[in-house]
Parts: structure tokens; C-alpha cells; sequence
């Protein structure tokens, strides 16, 4: 078992994988259990079986646990030789493995609750009676320590809660996200696509997905003209020479895509577009005048994801970011990272989301006597807006200390999205300088900023996070006109015509279904406006109003139905076309 933090629900959870496994040892003595830490919501343990375990056997096991809590043993706990613990676990080849990886001098510990007993550094409950609800969820084949030249193992997760309300509300949420599902409602809603037979992790972009992403990247857009950034572009590939200045082969290559070898050269699609900017500040000399210099990027960037871990748009392979690098004096590191900050704010703030901040340090071993520098910025930035934060111990880029943005969505899921780093290892790597107002020149101060991180991400997170029912001014279609019969068809258009000159997003339903089946569909789509058009309608120059979630419907002339979406306040660019 791994070693697992003391207090609190990660304690229940160990305890409640030391449960699993005497279950499972109980009702299927076959089964050889491996490791089994407490995790984020719940809790899993590995097992080695050759018959894979089935969903009644999940049950059985459960079973098992309840019993298990119900007589509620103590969990006690001894130090033993090293001896003692590979004797012990003699027949248990992974448990020795473990065993005998503990180096000399820490302690090797047994626990024992009932008749079962684990090889384990501790973190637990007093009692199995204090586990107050569990459930077991699924079974997923998992590498004996993540390595795929290791044997598969069968790794069974579950939940565990102080109490039956808590893991209620718990599975209440798994329920909601599961209807939220963006890969689910991407294939719904016609947003995007992936395709085997062109890679996975490489997401194509439907045209509705395309106006959605176009809407956010056009804000972010907004926000970078406004503080002065300058727009710039960066090849997809380039010679891996780049990323031997920059550190990347070194410390990033398990990330990388291998070489594609031109002409005795090696090239590498690119996994961040940091030393792409780094060349164009480069390409000439800079006065301290200039500086800040600001670019940006909406950059593709392709990063070695294994097939195991792809996931929708949320884990891909080929992804683009909203990137940006500012080149400054160590003078004006501290002004640039608040500037920064507020841009951030203004973009998470705008869909809704609650922040939360993080600051990552660097590994003692990689820090330098510019970390505290960086820290210090990423601290009083901040603090100047008294803006709790946690510290990630160790957490932070190769090249320097960052400030992680994470954000909770409509079901209170955690999400990591933006990063703001601060870094001096990168201009001395490149020989990056300006020419100071002494006269001499001195290495820049460089930032590193993503906001959104991936587009890829950022939308499965807005869809997820909306449900699949954007808001009317994030909507790829704003309104659909519905003709009642083929007669309205030539009116319903010439409305469509009107409203998409006031810059709004709008389909006709041309289809000779019957009305109530067009409302149907159009409503599954989650379209906010249904606009159903009928005799009187094309008479008077009005439509029938639809509005999503709404039971009331009203009549209204065409240019006041426009009115109502360019007056909308769900969203900041209520008045902006795409």
C-alpha cells in the first residue's frame, strides 16, 4: 500500500482499500493484491487474476465490505525486519517487490484488520466501523507501477464517505456528470469528432464546434489587444536543435513525438510554442524602451499522449493553446503578473467558473537564486487582491516557479486550466538580451501565460460545464425558424435574412416534418430560441417565441425578437457577432 495523509476522509479511504482487498482475498483467494491508495472521491486496489472480474463479482465483493465494516475490526498496525515482510509475502510477488524497494533505515510496517493483513506505511481509521458509506464503481485494467512492460493488472475503484448523505450526493453528481458527458453531448449536439483512422487524440472540429471556439478565442483576442500584445505565428515543426538550447529533449522528451529525419536533419513537431517566440524576440536587437515586449499565439502544439490516456477533448495529442510570452526588465516582472492576473480573471469570470489559485514551487534540487523572485511576484500579485491561494510544493515548470488557475464548474468538479509562469532560465539559455539605459545589455525576464490552457480542453469544460446548453451569446446556433408548412418557407427565410443582418447566428428548418417533431428535435439540439412561423405570423411580420427552458411563449415582432438576444446580459458578448 502506498503511504496515504493522516486525518480525514484520505484515512477512511485507505482503510477502505484494505477492505476491498480482504473482500476480494475472501471470495476469490486466486486474486494476488498488489498496491491500493486512497484517491480524489474514493479509493482502488490492483489485483493480479487471470479471470477478469464481472459485474456480479463486484457485487459479491461489496457485499463482502459491508460485512466487513459492519464487525468492525481494529485496524492495528507493527514494525517488522525486512525478513519478516518478504516471508510473509512469499507468494505474493509484488508485495516482495515492494517489500524489498523500501530503502534501509525507513520502517517496514504490517497492518491487520480481521484476518487480513497488508504490507503498509499507514494512514488509517481506527475501526472499519468507521467507514460510514462505500460503493464500489468499476473495474479498469491498470500496468503494475503505470509500466506498460509490466504485467495488466485488474484495478477495482470505489467510493468512500464519513456518511450514506455524503455518498448519496456524491453519486447524485457522478449522475449529473454523466449527462454532461462532453463526449456524449459532442457527438449530440454535432461539435466535434475523432477518428480512428486519423490518430486518436486528434479532435476535429465540426462547423458548430468551430463557431463556439471561434466566439471564445475572439474574446480572448479582445482582451490581448487591449493590454498590447502583438500577434504572432510559429511552424508546426522545427529543428530539434531547438529543443536541445531550450531543455526540452532533456527534461520533456517522454512528452515529444519522436524525430522526423529531412535531409540528415531532425526535425520535432513542437510541444509548446515558447522557443518559437524566444527566436522572434531574438531576431533583433532590443532597447529597454521596447520592453515589455508581449506576443501571442493561438498555437498547436502536439504532445506523445499513450492511447490509455486519451480522453475526449480533455487528453489529446494535438491541441491549441491561447499562448503568449512577455519579454521584460526584472523591473517590471511584478506589474506585467498582475496585469496578467486580471486578464485571467476577466476570462474565467466571463463563463462563470469559481477560481482557485495555486503557486508552484520548484524542486529543491532545480531551484536558483531567482525563484524567490518569481515567488515573490506570484505571491504579492495575489495577495494585492486578497486572493487565497494554495502552494504546490514541487509542482512548478523546469525552467521556473508558475501559478497554476484552476476552476470548478456548474457541479463543483475541479478543473486545471490556466498557468502563469515566471522564468529566468530560458533567456540565459538562448542568450536573450536588451539594451539597458546604462547602455549595456542585460538578460530579459520572460513570462509564460496560457489562460485557457488548450482550446480542446477549455471546450469540453464550457460543454460540460453548460450542459450542452450554452448561453445565448456562446451558442453556435442562436435561433432556429420553423415554418409550419412549406408555405412559411419563403417568410422564415427572409426572417433569417433579417436577423443574421443584426449579426446573429440563425438556421431555417426546412424539413417537411410535422411542427411538433421540428420543436422536438430543435429542443434536443438546445437551440435557446425556437422561432415558429405560421399564416398570421408572415402576415403581420412576427414570429412565435420558443424559448429554451421556458413554458410561456410570445408573440413579437422580428426586429424586437432581435432586441431580445442583442440585449441579453447571459454573457459578455451579447452584442458581438462571430
Amino acid at each position: 500500500m502506498e503511504e496515504q495523509q493522516q486525518g480525514g476522509l484520505p484515512e477512511l479511504r485507505h482503510t477502505a482499500a484494505h477492505v476491498l482487498a480482504y473482500a476480494v482475498q475472501d471470495l476469490f483467494p486466486d486474486a494476488k493484491p498488489t498496491i491500493g491508495p486512497a484517491i480524489e472521491n474514493g479509493f482502488y486496489y490492483d489485483f493480479d487474476r487471470l479471470e477478469p472480474f464481472t459485474p456480479e463479482d463486484l457485487e459479491r465483493i461489496e457485499k463482502r465490505m459491508h460485512e466487513i465494516v459492519a464487525a468492525n475490526y481494529e485496524m492495528t498496525g507493527r514494525e517488522v525486519k525486512r525478513d519478516e515482510a518478504l516471508a510473509r509475502f512469499k507468494g505474493n510477488p509484488y508485495k516482495v517487490e515492494l517489500a524489498r524497494d523500501i530503502p534501509e533505515g525507513e520502517p517496514i510496517t504490517l497492518y491487520t484488520i480481521g484476518e487480513f493483513t497488508d504490507l503498509c506505511r499507514g494512514g488509517h481509521v481506527d475501526h472499519t466501523g468507521d467507514i460510514g458509506a462505500l460503493k464500489l464503481m468499476s473495474v479498469a485494467g491498470a500496468y503494475w507501477r503505470g509500466d506498460e512492460h509490466n504485467p495488466m493488472l485488474q484495478r477495482i475503484y470505489g467510493t468512500a464517505w464519513k456518511t450514506q448523505a455524503e455518498l448519496d450526493a456524491h453519486l447524485k453528481q457522478i449522475e449529473e456528470a454523466q449527462k454532461r458527458d462532453h463526449r456524449k453531448l459532442g457527438q449530440e449536439l454535432d461539435l466535434f469528432s475523432i477518428h480512428e483512422e486519423a490518430g486518436g487524440g486528434l479532435i476535429f472540429w465540426h462547423p458548430k464546434g468551430a463557431i463556439v471556439r471561434g466566439i471564445v478565442e475572439n474574446f480572448i483576442r479582445e482582451g490581448l489587444l487591449e493590454r498590447g500584445y502583438l500577434p504572432v505565428i510559429t511552424p508546426h515543426i522545427v529543428n530539434e536543435r531547438l529543443y536541445e538550447i531550450s531543455g526540452h529533449l532533456e527534461n520533456f522528451a517522454e512528452n515529444m513525438f519522436g524525430p522526423l529525419e529531412v535531409e540528415e536533419q531532425r526535425f520535432r513537431l513542437k510541444p509548446m510554442n515558447c522557443p518559437g517566440h524566444i527566436l522572434i524576440y531574438k531576431d533583433r536587437q532590443h532597447s529597454y524602451r521596447e520592453l515589455p515586449l508581449r506576443y501571442s499565439e493561438f498555437g498547436t502544439t502536439y504532445r506523445f499522449e499513450r492511447s490509455g490516456v486519451l480522453h475526449g477533448l480533455t487528453r489529446v495529442r494535438g491541441f491549441t493553446v491561447d499562448d503568449a510570452h512577455l519579454f521584460c526588465t526584472p523591473e517590471q516582472v511584478q506589474e506585467e503578473f498582475e496585469r496578467t492576473l486580471s486578464e485571467a480573471m476577466r476570462l474565467m469570470k466571463a463563463f462563470g467558473f469559481e477560481l482557485e489559485f495555486y503557486l508552484s514551487t520548484r524542486e529543491a534540487k532545480l531551484q536558483t537564486e531567482t525563484d524567490p523572485i518569481a515567488e515573490s511576484a506570484i505571491r504579492k500579485a495575489l495577495e494585492s487582491r486578497n486572493i487565497p491561494y494554495t502552494i504546490d510544493e514541487g509542482g512548478g515548470a523546469f525552467y521556473g516557479p508558475k501559478l497554476d488557475i484552476n476552476v470548478r464548474d456548474a457541479i463543483g468538479r475541479k478543473w486545471q486550466l490556466g498557468t502563469v509562469q515566471v522564468d529566468f532560465v530560458l533567456p540565459q539559455r538562448f542568450e536573450l538580451k536588451y539594451r539597458g539605459s546604462d547602455g549595456q545589455d542585460h538578460t530579459p525576464v520572460m513570462i509564460h501565460r496560457a489562460l485557457a490552457g488548450s482550446m480542446e480542453r477549455f471546450f469540453g469544460l464550457l460543454i460540460e460545464h453548460y450542459g450542452g446548453n450554452f448561453p445565448v451569446w456562446l451558442a453556435p446556433v442562436q435561433a432556429v425558424i420553423t415554418p409550419i408548412s412549406e408555405h412559411q418557407l419563403e417568410y422564415a427565410q427572409s426572417v433569417a435574412t433579417q436577423l443574421r443582418e443584426r449579426g446573429l447566428r440563425i438556421e431555417v428548418d426546412e424539413s417537411n416534418e410535422k411542427l411538433g417533431y421540428k420543436i422536438r428535435h430543435w429542443k434536443t439540439q438546445k437551440v435557446p430560441y425556437i422561432l415558429v412561423v405560421g399564416k398570421q405570423e408572415a402576415a403581420d411580420g412576427t414570429v412565435n417565441v420558443n424559448e429554451r427552458q421556458m413554458e410561456e411563449k410570445r408573440t413579437i415582432p422580428v426586429a424586437d425578437f432581435a432586441n431580445v438576444i442583442l440585449s441579453a446580459k447571459d454573457g459578455p458578448l451579447a452584442r458581438a457577432p462571430v
